[in-house]
């Protein structure tokens, strides 16, 4: 392939911003008239420290193609990579073994020629660099490691942000393995001992302080809701939950991955000396951007140590409103009418990790004023809310739902939450603050609306006391969504798209849309999730049905005939929106079966 000479200096073999820029008029991808009126008064101040790729993206140009396209910092990379013959290469550290490509070279080799290995094979170590014409670094690697040198381009952006970020945190793991005392232990059920080669770090050490803050930052940048450290006999793996995908994040030795899980453990003032039986604790703190995050932790002793789960809780999305989470102004209009009475109960249905607590935060952020009393019962406490009054439960002391019920009745409470309805007792509890007088929202777990109520009945509650307290029932899933900035037209599968709204009838969409795979969305083709949603309202015939104990079948098609659209088809319409695809829908609405 052709070389353009003029994109790099003669002189150190750098690329040149004048030269990138002349390149770029060239191929007909930026204005000349714009590119003049930047390099005129631009000769003499350019800033030689920055790379001509950054500089030249940070302006925002447009291309002069019809497209219109923003030029950025990975269009110049993708451009450029055609033009000196490499590939280009997106950095996602979630992809690349940290540990492994630490030990290629040192930090200040790389440092010195902007270079940053992103994977080691027994033949090949592959290397990006954001400067395709300096290669002296190539011969010498060549000789030292003895093994085949792969190089990539990649944006300067990223090799500057990565490189000191994946040498630190190599040297923190380095370091920190290297200060174990020779206190030798049984730290697991079914441990490997080495006698004089495994020991305890201090959690306080201020290598495992920064690997503990890194873990955290990492996890907020990545969009992370729930983050996984988990021991193993030899390495300990640490994964963040994205989008309900878990993907592995990094690998530490067990002995720091104890350390790990004992300082955060710290932070959450949980018993450090306890490592039998779990433990719940929380952490409040900050993410890079200053905006305060909860974390709610969770211990479980295991065969190779402590395992530690912490859920990321962003009090953002009680800012939120309905639609953002999802709901369609039908969906909205219901779940107010729901919400908006002064007595009776409110369920919200699904399975854990369906969104039903950021529902009802969110549902209560927008009822509590100065005017009610807002009570909860809780097992945990989700998130801290000023404007709740929020009660946890705790079993070792007999406060479970039943009785904090029974508590916050004496408390003159307008609205009461309880987090889950498990038992007789509390749904009794539950129906005697609605009966009183008060507006009750929970949850239950169940496949649908509809079985919410034969739920009740199977607890032991009466089909008498079910009519007079049952307001509404909302289930919900989440599916992920696909990333805006490369999903593209699919076509759909007629077969596919009959079984999911089997025995429904809904129209075929005009066009729908498959998953890529861009930067945007760590190339797996789907950027966040949105909920799904079916509302049964309790009519007059309903409550008729229900007195009369009908079948689970009756009451569903009396709900449909009283306006309960499925799951299945707040699925496909959000398939038909260009939301979702028809196999993220499949995954989480009830099967033929289900029903």
């Amino acid at each position: 392939m052709r070389v353009f000479l003029p994109i790099r200096s003669a002189h150190d073999r750098r690329l040149s911003t004048q030269g990138i820029i002349e390149a770029l008029i060239e191929d007909g991808v930026l204005p000349k008239s714009v590119a003049e009126a930047f390099l005129i008064p631009a000769r003499t101040s350019i800033n030689s420290d920055v790379h001509p790729l950054t500089l030249i993206s940070k302006q925002n140009w447009k291309c002069a193609s019809p497209t219109n396209e923003v030029i950025s910092i990975d269009y110049l990379g993708s451009w450029l990579s055609k033009k000196v013959g490499l590939p280009y290469f997106i950095i996602d550290p979630l992809k690349i073994d940290v540990a492994a490509v630490g030990g290629v070279v040192t930090h200040a080799y790389a440092s010195r020629y902007g270079i940053l290995p992103i994977e080691v094979t027994p033949t090949t170590v592959t290397i990006a660099t954001s400067e395709p014409f300096i290669r002296e670094w190539e011969e010498e690697l060549t000789k030292i490691l003895n093994r085949t040198i792969v190089r990539v381009l990649a944006s300067p952006i990223d090799i500057a942000k990565y490189l000191p970020e994946f040498y630190n945190l190599s040297r923190f793991v380095k370091k920190a393995s290297n200060q174990v005392t020779q206190q030798n232990f049984l730290q697991n059920f079914e441990q490997l001992v080495e006698l004089g080669q495994k020991g305890t770090l201090d959690a306080n050490d201020h290598h495992i302080v920064s690997l503990v803050d890194w873990i955290f930052q990492y996890a907020f940048e990545q969009r992370a809701s729930d983050i996984h450290v988990e021991p193993r006999r030899d390495m300990g793996n640490i994964r963040f939950r994205i989008d309900g995908v878990l993907h592995n994040a990094y690998q530490v030795p067990t002995t720091v991955m104890q350390a790990i899980i004992a300082r955060i453990k710290a932070l959450g003032r949980m018993d450090l000396a306890e490592k039998r039986r779990p433990q719940d604790g929380r952490i409040k703190t900050k993410t890079p951007d200053q905006r305060e995050i909860e974390l709610r932790l969770s211990t479980m002793p295991t065969a190779f140590g402590e395992k530690l789960v912490m859920r990321i809780f962003d009090p953002q999305i009680l800012i939120k409103n309905f639609s953002e989470l999802g709901f369609s102004s039908d969906d909205q209009a219901n779940w107010n009418r729901f919400i908006q009475r002064p007595h009776g109960i409110v369920l919200v249905t699904g399975p854990t990790g369906s969104g039903k607590t950021t529902t009802l935060y969110t549902t209560l952020k927008q009822l509590a004023n100065d005017e009610v009393n807002v009570c909860t019962v809780e097992d945990p406490i989700e998130m801290i809310e000023p404007s709740f009054n929020q009660m946890q439960v705790q079993s070792q002391i007999d406060l479970d739902f039943a009785s904090g019920v029974r508590t916050l009745l004496r408390q003159d409470p307008d609205i009461i939450m309880i987090g889950e309805i498990r038992d007789k007792e509390t749904a009794e509890m539950a129906i005697q603050a609605a009966l009183t007088g008060h507006l009750v929202l929970s949850t239950l777990h169940t496949n649908d609306a509809p079985s919410a109520i034969i739920r009740l009945i199977d607890l032991g509650v009466p089909e008498y006391l079910i009519t007079a307290s049952l307001v509404g029932v909302m289930a919900q899933r989440l599916v992920r969504t696909l990333c805006p900035h490369c999903k593209a037209p699919d076509e759909l599968d007629e077969m596919a798209w009959n079984d999911l709204l089997k025995p429904y009838k809904a129209p075929m969409p005009n066009k729908v849309y498959k998953a890529v795979g861009c930067l945007e969305c760590r190339m797996t083709g789907f950027k966040g999730r949105v909920g799904l949603y079916e509302m049964l309202t309790v009519t007059p015939d309903l409550k008729r049905l229900i007195s009369k104990s009908a079948a689970p079948d009756t009451l569903k098609l009396q709900a449909m005939k009283d306006g309960l659209k499925p799951l299945k088809l707040s699925g496909a319409q959000k398939i038909a929106a260009g939301l979702t695809t028809l196999e993220e829908v499949l995954k989480v609405v009830p099967t033929d079966h289900d029903d």
